[in-house]
């Protein structure tokens, strides 16, 4: 089992490369019941953390709320952090087109695709970087979709005071059922609201088990019918929406992940050097730990270690 540390934090990966235990990753990880209870947990996961782009589902909710008009793959896009591929950027036009609007409108910096792959075919091609093409291009159209819905001003959507993040931040207090504990900036440049890990798991209970026609809802059924658009066609976050029926998962920069089972169950962790390597592998542990068949899932359950191109060793969980 993890060893906790003084400062509260738990080994939650071994890094073991031919055979010696190189190193390790500290992080909290805590699992709810279906009835909102705590099952068990690792580390401390009453530490406020930013959660980063795993607030993305509970901001869609606001958004919603507010009167966005979005359902389907553009409604799990709005919650992404997409790959960058054409469907992606195609669906991110598609949303501003739909309020009168273009790319130029977003306020995203420009970026490159994050997935490998488009990256190089976007460099190939000759495309600078974009602020189309950065992942979170998703979301900021939904804001801006959100704001020509309510008449509210477009070039000042980012800012904390402007009412769309004023809703936004009042949401995400409602469904995680605890106050933000500190406001900060995400990578994208919108506000980022601070919650526990354990107010992160009840807020995605929530969406995963809400009543048919609410705000919680439609984002639950769209992540789930839609997992590609949410990541991308080679990402372990769609891969386990796929894998597990009724799941809602979402992943967060410095391995932040949250991921909630249709009867209510539900995770969240944090990896504390944000190291995205251990983030895949101690979720599908802490699933399995919680009960969930994960057996399709064996490709993201360890992380290989690489030695002259060759698999020497792993990244593995020890949950």
């Amino acid at each position: 089992m993890p060893q906790t540390s003084d400062a509260q934090s738990a080994v939650l990966a071994e890094v073991v490369r031919s055979d010696f235990l190189e190193g390790s990753h500290r992080g909290s990880v805590v699992a709810l019941a279906a009835d909102g209870s705590e099952l068990w947990r690792f580390g401390d996961p009453d530490r406020p953390v930013f959660p980063r782009s795993s607030n993305k589902p509970i901001q869609a909710v606001g958004m919603l709320r507010a009167g966005l008009d979005l359902d389907g793959e553009l409604l799990a896009l709005a919650c992404a952090s997409h790959s960058g591929e054409a469907f992606h950027i195609d669906g991110v036009r598609r949303i501003l087109a739909n309020v009168g609007l273009d790319e130029s409108a977003l306020h995203t910096p420009a970026d490159y695709p994050v997935d490998e792959q488009e990256k190089l075919a976007f460099v190939r091609a000759g495309h600078p970087p974009s602020p189309i093409a950065m992942n979170c291009s998703g979301k900021h159209a939904a804001m801006l979709a959100t704001c020509v819905a309510n008449g509210w001003p477009l070039e000042t959507y980012l800012e904390a005071n402007h009412p769309l993040q004023q809703a936004l931040h009042d949401t995400v207090a409602d469904v995680a059922g605890e106050e933000i504990a500190a406001v900060g900036i995400d990578g994208c440049g919108a506000p980022l609201f601070a919650l526990t890990l354990t107010a992160l798991a009840r807020a995605f209970a929530r969406i995963a088990t809400a009543s048919a026609g609410t705000a919680e809802a439609r984002v639950a059924a769209a992540i789930r019918a839609h997992p590609n658009w949410l990541g991308g066609t080679r990402r372990d976050v769609s891969a386990l929406i796929a894998a597990v029926p009724g799941i809602i998962a979402k992943d967060g920069a410095e391995a932040v992940y949250a991921a909630a089972l249709p009867d209510g169950r539900a995770i969240a962790l944090k990896i504390d050097d944000g190291g995205q390597r251990a983030r895949s592998p101690v979720m599908v542990a802490a699933l399995r730990h919680l009960g969930v068949d994960v057996s399709a899932l064996d490709e993201f359950a360890t992380a290989p270690l690489l030695g002259g191109g060759e698999r020497v060793g792993e990244i593995r969980p020890v949950i």
